[in-house]
């Protein structure tokens, strides 16, 4: 356990955030802020401007954005490994993280002893997000088993997260693996807990597993994801989370241009080779699923395009660039935070609202991703 210097005043870490971060510490009692300030923020830094940063394994959510702009307040996220053997062609953490996947040196120890910082500090109870950057479930967890190792941690220290959220694509690897009773076990907040009566009120799992499964038709599936498991995977270990009571959302993003597209004249996917990612059937069925499955809620969010670290774009994402300049004239697709994007009426009306009006036919609640984040308590 590692004590913070007897001289260091909180109050001066706190006076020195960056301004983008800051809103986290206003309003704050005296004891939270010395708590987030002590475990977030670097005790020995010369900098006369400073920005949370974590560097073990239990960090801040996303160290790149504004709060004002992405609000995600005081929240973790720990990402197990680095890479994905997904390859999935849309994943916006092609703009950071390397191609291959790998497990973290020393994982073990660093994640023991943030969680021991957690405990000196006495740092309130946040959400905790596994994770943003990697899959949790990948391959190499069977002979890791750093996702175990991690949520046996947070069970441990139970008090100091609120909701555990897991995001994967592999939602039948844990099930094998035999994580079940973990699961449930994390879903239970203990009595010690200071927000458990808040949580029990409103009927708020403790536990959430989040499974993306965008495609329908493996055609469409092994070219955007042609590393991650298979429809039929994901759906089985979908229904046997389910069976076992587990807290569900699926995560049906992102969302794809459809033909006919909004283009002058009017084209399809196939003038741009490139397959039908999402048919409106595809939805029906995706959105029928979530409703079977009894999910909290869906998630969405129209496709980014991602401009890939140190490389340029693949050919499937070079022909989908070709697609929304199409079907953004005349004007041009929407350059933001490292991507192309739709611009926000076309991609609102086209690709947006016509799943939104499925998801309201299945009596099936629909979030905006990043208002699922932020809503996750």
């Amino acid at each position: 356990m590692r004590s913070s210097p007897p001289d260091l005043d909180p109050d001066d870490l706190v006076a020195r955030i960056d301004p983008k971060f800051k809103p986290v510490w206003d309003g704050l009692a005296f004891e939270p802020r010395r708590a987030l300030a002590l475990y977030f923020l670097p005790h020995n830094s010369q900098r006369d401007v400073l920005e949370p940063t974590r560097p073990r394994v239990v960090k801040w959510y996303c160290p790149f954005a504004a709060q004002c702009d992405f609000p995600t307040g005081h929240r973790y996220c720990i990402n197990v490994c680095t890479g994905c053997a997904h390859r999935c062609e849309y994943c916006y953490a092609h703009a950071y993280e390397p191609n291959d996947a790998a497990t973290k040196k020393d994982f073990a120890r660093f994640i023991a002893r943030d969680m021991a910082d957690l405990e000196e500090f006495d740092v309130p109870a946040a959400p905790v997000h596994l994770s943003n950057s990697t899959d949790p479930f990948q391959p190499l967890e069977a002979a890791a088993g750093h996702t175990r190792l991690t949520l046996e941690e947070i069970l441990r220290h139970r008090r100091r997260f609120t909701t555990v959220t897991i995001l994967t694509k592999n939602p039948l690897r844990p099930v094998q693996l035999g994580y079940l009773d973990l699961f449930a076990a994390l879903g239970v907040l203990p009595p010690d807990h200071a927000r458990r009566e808040e949580f029990s009120r409103h009927g708020q799992p403790g536990f959430v597993m989040e499974v993306s499964l965008a495609f329908w038709r493996p055609e469409a599936a092994a070219r955007y994801d042609p590393g991650a498991p298979s429809i039929e995977e994901r759906v089985a270990g979908l229904r046997a989370l389910h069976a076992a009571s587990i807290p569900l959302v699926l995560r049906i993003d992102p969302l794809f241009p459809r033909s006919p597209l909004p283009t002058r004249p009017a084209s399809s996917l196939g003038n741009f080779d490139l397959p039908e990612a999402q048919t409106h059937e595809d939805l029906e069925h995706l959105v029928a699923l979530a409703s079977e499955l009894q999910v909290r809620h869906v998630v969405y969010s129209p496709a980014k395009i991602v401009q890939p670290r140190g490389r340029k774009l693949s050919p499937t994402m070079q022909a989908l660039r070709r697609v929304y300049q199409a079907c953004a004239l005349p004007d041009k697709p929407v350059f933001r935070g490292g991507s192309w994007r739709l611009p926000d009426a076309v991609a609102r009306e086209h690709v947006v609202e016509p799943f939104l009006e499925i998801c309201r036919r299945h009596g099936v609640k629909a979030k905006y991703c990043k208002h699922n984040l932020i809503e996750t308590p």
